[in-house]
């Protein structure tokens, strides 16, 4: 007996809103997922698609009425078992889902006026994530029960002391999708009771909320990636800059890079190496509407992309 095998396109949609990172979300159709958000997504026709790319601009287009700008493609995710349940794909009830999911950055959130779309920051899906404003609450939380999950087995405690930062170890703000994937394997989030068909546990409402928000099938899984690659990139690509509009403040710039990293920088030196990087150029006219002294705007150095190699920007961060 022959699977049938579907290959389904997902988007994580970034963009900036007053200085937080948001993802565009779909409110799921399926009353057995009980309203949870899921990604832009939708099944790959082979006779009227001409590319990847251009059926995932399409859906996103048709399910959120937004229209993608920058994208690159994120990663294969085929795993058996992961789109238990799947996620809506319309007429269509496969046997195995091969999902490929794109990454697609937006310099402006407009109001896309679909009833079922919405932006959502990152943070509701990954409370631990943001260190801006010092150690995230929900560390004890998830601490405590990853302590109870890896009692007696070193190797478990060690995972989690290296990945949630515990007992004094040190942060690392690229490894959003090991720590997603750390306290799935626990048992934690709610995705874990759902794809083993097992009731959910019971967790106190601390812990509730510090676990963040469900997604339908694996769709918390790739935005996981989806935060991983962009906060690696931001090193070695200058990709923040495809989230800016044409005219920005450097305090904006650097509030934005923040967002996505989940991590405070220090101002004087952000600016030192964004001056050594020659990424940006002063527009001569100043920002009035910064609600204090008014604030020069400057604009991306994109012609310097074809001319030679281009780094990302430096993270110098707060505490150094």
């Amino acid at each position: 007996m022959e699977t049938a095998v579907v290959i389904g396109l997902s988007a994580v949609v970034a963009a900036i809103q007053e200085a937080e990172a948001v993802v565009l979300t779909v409110r799921s159709r399926n009353p057995a997922d009980d309203g949870a958000a899921s990604l832009p997504f939708g099944p790959f026709d082979p006779e009227g698609h001409r590319t990847f790319e251009l059926a995932l601009r399409a859906f996103v287009t048709q399910q959120t009425r937004f229209r993608l700008g920058y994208v690159e493609q994120l990663y294969t995710f085929g795993d058996r078992g992961r789109d238990a349940p799947v996620a809506d794909m319309g007429d269509q009830s496969p046997a195995r889902v091969i999902s490929v999911g794109y990454l697609a950055l937006a310099p402006a959130m407009p109001d896309t006026g679909a009833p079922d779309s919405e932006w959502q920051p990152f943070s509701r899906f990954f409370p631990w994530e943001d260190w801006r404003d010092g150690r995230p609450a929900a560390l004890a939380a998830i601490g405590a029960a990853l302590g109870r999950w890896a009692a007696g087995v070193e190797e478990r405690m060690a995972r989690a002391r290296l990945l949630f930062a515990l007992d004094g170890a040190p942060w690392n703000e690229e490894r959003v999708l090991e720590r997603y994937e750390l306290i799935y394997e626990a048992g934690l989030v709610q995705e874990a009771a759902r794809d083993r068909g097992e009731p959910a546990a019971s967790a106190s409402d601390e812990l509730a909320a510090a676990l963040g928000q469900p997604m339908v099938s694996d769709h918390r899984r790739i935005l996981a990636t989806a935060l991983s690659r962009l906060r690696g990139k931001l090193k070695y690509r200058p990709v923040v800059f495809e989230l800016m509009p044409e005219a920005f403040t450097l305090s904006a710039l650097q509030r934005a890079v923040e967002a996505i990293a989940g991590v405070p920088l220090h101002k004087q030196n952000f600016r030192r190496a964004l001056e050594r990087a020659e990424l940006v150029k002063g527009l001569g006219r100043v920002d009035t509407d910064t609600g204090g002294r008014p604030a020069e705007l400057f604009r991306f150095r994109r012609e310097i992309l074809g001319a030679r190699p281009v780094s990302g920007l430096s993270l110098p961060l707060l505490r150094e």
